[in-house]
């Protein structure tokens, strides 16, 4: 049974935006520490990226609201091109790898996740905000 969490991005500077949209991610169960939370969401996103990668979905134009979409989750591209297929796993290391160097921080509602395995009481649809801290990590 899928355990549905919801998460926006953001980043700081003068272009941050105040009402970010937030996605719904399905995790296969309820992440208990923020490491299986950033487990869970990089496999899934590496995971959708090899499907989208699978399908040949490459439109040669996009539609006005596709921009919008696109737009608002910060980048507007025509889709996957080329390029190896992600590593689930990797991904994940690479997710946790990133917040321990601090690239990026999170947050439960108001509440600043610091500890990669201290326990959290994350409940369903609950929303994560993801704060990328600098320039050079690519969202």
């Amino acid at each position: 049974m899928a355990f549905t969490v919801y998460a926006r991005m953001k980043k700081l500077g003068k272009e941050s935006r105040k009402d970010l949209p937030a996605s719904p991610f399905a995790l296969e169960r309820r992440p208990k520490t923020l490491r299986e939370l950033l487990t869970g969401l990089a496999m899934l996103l590496a995971e959708d990226y090899n499907g989208r990668k699978d399908s040949g979905q490459l439109l040669p134009f996009l539609t006005q609201g596709e921009i919008r979409s696109q737009a608002a989750a910060g980048k507007v591209s025509f889709g996957v091109h080329g390029g190896a297929y992600a590593s689930a796993q990797e991904a994940a290391e690479v997710a946790v790898a990133c917040f321990e160097d601090g690239m990026y921080r999170v947050f439960c509602g108001e509440e600043e996740l610091t500890e990669l395995d201290g326990a959290i009481d994350v409940a369903e649809g609950a929303a994560f905000t993801f704060i990328r801290l600098t320039m050079l990590t690519g969202w």
